[in-house]
């Protein structure tokens, strides 16, 4: 049999990176791949916080064979001592000969010294193999490690004019049951789903990832309300299932927030005049270890986040119809005197969703430099 690539070996980890889609946060999704005399001989993934990380569930499969053995890990092994000892460690003790790896990690307390150690310790590595795919599994972990806030993408459910809803507020269903199932897949791999009070009291939506098999192994993303005035109703539907739900406001302690934190609510107070600091809202998040969060709000809160270039991804379904001009648009942004003041998208991937369209694209008000805090 003919030995695979590099990249190759490297693609096999990202899949098993993948595995810990929906339950590893706030840790990186990491896969591995031992490969000795052309043969794989052991293999493993980081599945949850507290548990393995790939290297040393590869290295357990693969025993004593490991001695001499290239290691194909999607992320550089971490040096640090947390839940679990350092990879770099037990990779030495191992006694490997090579470590290929797909990027950096950017983790201040790992940032390079994974590599160093290997290399002191006459272990040779190779660095950025397969990145951009390792790096796709885990933009809301760099995002955190490199900006301090988390990977922000919102949805939108739109017909082909761009309408989210009737002028009376109709809007279940535009799209079809496909794109709902793929909007849930995207929900269980978040760490947050945020709306604002809007909608809440509006549709009293749940926010929580339903996958279609019921077996599937899925941390619930926390609910995050953004709720000025703290008028949230005790009696809503997402502070009624289990999990967490912070609630953002920028007034002064209520009377009625007993009652919410009685309910399992967190309250988390920002700056703003009238609404809450959106800026200060994602820096807290990152703060509390929120890799990707995922936005379901109106056309408010989604206009605010665009215009203040904290929107990293669109992900929008288009169904096949029209709704009309008195019907609600997407985004709630001043009027345009030129079309310099635009707002550009850069289409990142464009599918068929059942009868939908899904449009990846990436606002050219992105902001890519790291947060002050």
């Amino acid at each position: 049999m003919t030995a695979l690539s590099d990249t190759e070996y490297l693609s096999r980890a990202v899949t098993l990176a993948a595995r810990g889609l929906y339950t590893t946060d706030p840790n990186p999704r990491v896969g591995c791949v031992l490969v000795k005399d052309g043969r794989v001989i052991g293999e493993g993934w980081h599945e949850r916080a507290g548990g393995l990380h790939a290297e040393r569930m590869a290295l357990s499969h693969a025993g004593a064979a490991a001695s001499g053995a290239t290691v194909f890990v999607t992320l550089e092994p971490c040096s640090s001592t947390g839940r679990t000892g350092p990879c770099t460690t037990a990779l030495i003790e191992a006694n490997v000969a090579r470590v290929v790896c797909s990027g950096i990690d950017p983790n201040p307390e790992v940032v390079g010294r994974g590599i160093s150690a290997l290399r002191d310790a006459g272990i040779h590595v190779d660095v950025g193999v397969a990145g951009d795919a390792a790096a796709a599994l885990n933009p809301g972990y760099l995002s955190r490690m490199t900006r301090g806030r988390p990977f922000v993408r919102t949805k939108l459910a739109v017909s082909l004019d761009g309408r989210t809803a009737l002028a009376n507020g109709q809007s279940q269903w535009i799209t079809g049951p496909a794109a709902r199932v793929d909007v849930h897949q995207w929900r269980a791999r978040s760490s947050a789903i945020m709306t604002g009070i809007g909608t809440v009291l509006a549709d009293d939506p749940s926010l929580d990832a339903r996958l279609e098999d019921p077996e599937a192994a899925v941390q619930q993303p926390a609910r995050v309300v953004l709720d000025s005035a703290c008028r949230i109703p005790p009696e809503a539907r997402l502070l009624s299932i289990p999990g967490a739900v912070l609630i953002f406001t920028n007034q002064a302690e209520s009377k009625d927030e007993g009652e919410l934190v009685a309910r399992g609510a967190t309250i988390e107070r920002v700056g703003g005049s009238s609404q809450c600091d959106l800026a200060q809202v994602l820096d807290r998040l990152g703060e509390l270890e929120f890799n990707e969060v995922w936005v379901e709000a109106g056309a408010a809160l989604n206009g605010a986040l665009v215009r203040e270039g904290l929107i990293d991804e669109l992900i929008i379904y288009m169904a096949p119809q029209l709704l009309g001009s008195s019907a609600t648009g997407m985004f709630a942004i001043d009027s345009l005197d030129s079309l310099e003041q635009r707002i550009s998208l850069t289409y990142q991937d464009v599918r068929r969703v059942g009868d939908d369209l899904r449009i990846i694209a990436q606002p050219s008000t992105v902001t890519s430099q790291q947060s002050e805090r």
